[in-house]
Formats: structure tokens, sequence, C-alpha cells
């Protein structure tokens, strides 16, 4: 039986074939699935262990058959098993490339010089390196003739779009990384499943000093407009994010809750506002203005005009 490749060859391919397709159908997230799955190391470790023993397997069947020919047919199993397989096509085209005259044609080329019985031979340059020094010519010709004839483009305007591309590429990032957000680029979720999130967080972690209905126990009341530390989503991821006053504020929750986190549940206790609790506390804090909002919205009512008083009906009163 004639090997086309040697087994230190046939284990390494086929077992990092089966390693690629394992990490291609497993979902592992942005982990390697062997780290993500411990598992899947057991199963890379039996993958090589069955390879190894076919690899065993195969040689016992071969040693097994070859002392069953005759003496004649082991000869010629030798003979035919000791020719390595060749690549025919590429020792061809690399002998193209190289150009070198064979040892048995080395007379046509030989110069007359003999330098203490060193002789020099008249070898052209190898066409590879040819090939690659006329393409050299051609990229600077094509280059010259784009940036210093035509003016297609400069570094300046070529780092510039670079930046725009990577200004791009930055926002479509931040859009599906929802951990980058802090306290200065959070916005307000709307989205159910967001609040959903949000709900679930708050019951399991805020509503033992909040209440469920954000009414307020340990921790002020959510549902008025009354602020320690500001209200707003920004104020509210900061505060939930950092924690409330030092010494009788709530704990920091950055070591606890992603920032996306910090994010639905700051918008799920802003829902609160304007809400009826079973059992408000009373307000703390100051009444807070958003200063962003729109003039309309934050302008004074208009008082009714004052009324003028006729001085004859005081007079006759």
């Amino acid at each position: 039986m004639k090997n086309m490749s040697p087994w230190w060859i046939r284990i390494p391919v086929v077992f990092f074939l089966i390693f690629g397709l394992m990490e291609y159908f497993i979902d592992s997230g942005e982990k390697p699935a062997f780290l993500e799955y411990p598992i899947t190391q057991f199963f890379l470790l039996m993958v090589l262990l069955i390879l190894v023993a076919i690899e065993l397997i195969l040689k016992s069947i071969e040693n097994i058959m070859f002392q069953t020919l005759s003496e004649e047919a082991q000869e010629r199993y030798l003979e035919a098993k000791s020719k390595g397989w060749e690549w025919k096509w590429g020792k061809k085209m690399y002998l193209k490339l190289l150009g070198s005259k064979p040892i048995e044609a080395e007379g046509e080329i030989i110069l007359d010089h003999n330098y203490d019985g060193i002789k020099e031979l008249d070898n052209k340059l190898p066409p590879w390196w040819l090939y690659l020094f006329y393409a050299t010519v051609i990229f600077g010709a094509v280059y010259l003739v784009r940036f210093h004839i035509i003016g297609d483009y400069d570094q300046e305007l070529e780092y510039e779009m670079e930046v725009a591309a990577a200004q791009l590429a930055i926002e479509e990032y931040k859009k599906t990384a929802k951990d980058l957000v802090d306290a200065s680029t959070v916005e307000l979720l709307t989205d159910a499943s967001d609040l959903n999130a949000g709900k679930v967080i708050f019951e399991t972690n805020c509503a033992v000093c909040h209440m469920v209905d954000g009414g307020g126990g340990i921790g002020p009341n959510l549902t008025d407009e009354y602020w320690i530390l500001g209200g707003g989503i920004k104020n509210v991821f900061n505060t939930i994010s950092e924690g409330g006053r030092a010494g009788k504020g709530m704990v920091p929750w950055k070591q606890s809750l992603k920032p996306s986190e910090i994010a639905q549940v700051g918008s799920y206790v802003l829902t609160f506002q304007g809400t009826t609790p079973a059992n408000p506390k009373a307000s703390e804090g100051e009444i807070w203005v958003d200063e962003n909002a729109g003039t309309e919205d934050n302008a004074p009512e208009e008082t009714a005009p004052e009324q003028e008083t006729d001085s004859t009906s005081v007079a006759m009163n």
C-alpha cells in the first residue's frame, strides 16, 4: 500500500479540519468553542486518540499483509513504497521560474575565466526575478501617472477618507455594543424588551429599598418630581452606577450590573414618574427640571391679565 502522505501530515490535517468544523457549527459567541464549552476539549482529545488508533491499526494490517507476500513481491512492494510522491507540475514550474541550466548542460554557458580551478557560469537572471522587476516598473508607472500627473488624491485626503470610514464603523459598532454606554451617552430606552428587562432588575435588586411600585421605603420615592441627585436618564444612570450620597446613599451598582443593564433599569425607574404608589414616602430633594427640554415645555404658565378695577364701582361699594 503506497501512502500519498506520511502519518505525521495526515493526523494534523484531519484533526484541524474537524476542529475547524466544530468551531464553525458551534455557536459560542465571542469566545472559541473549546474555551466556552469544556466538553469540546474532551471531544477533541477523543478525536486525536481515534486518529492515532486508526493509523496504528492500518500500520498493523499493512505489516500482516506484507508478511503474506513472497520475497519477490516484498521487494517490489518496498521498491514502490520507497518512491516518494512527486508533484510533477510544481517541479516543472519551479524549474521554469528558476531558469537555471541542468548540471549536464553547464558546458554551454561556462566562461573562459578560471580562478584557481573555480570557473564562472553565464547564467541568466531567474525569470521570477525578472517578472517581479517588470511588475514593479509597471506599478511605478501607474503610480506616477495617477498621483503626480492626474492628481487622484493626496495623503491628506486619504487620511480624511479613512477617518470618515472609521467613524462610520464606530457608529455602526456602537449600535450593537450596548455595554459601551456611559452617563454622558446614555439615552432613554422605550422598547418593551428593555423596559421588561429593567423591571426584572429593579424588582430583584431595588424593590427592597424603593418598593415594587416605586413609592419608597429605605430609599426615596421615585414617583414624584423631587430628586436628590437629579432626574433624567443621565443623572439616574450615574446615580445607579456610582451610588448615592456618601455614607447614607445606595451602593454603586457598576460592579454588579453591566452598562446596558443600568440603562435598562434607569429607563424603567423613570416610568414611575406620575404614578400613584400604595404608600408614598414623603418627597426628598428638589424639583428637577430638564434644562435640555424644549422651551415650550419649561415655559411658565401664562397668568391671566389682571382686570382693571373700576374706581366708580369701588366708590359705590
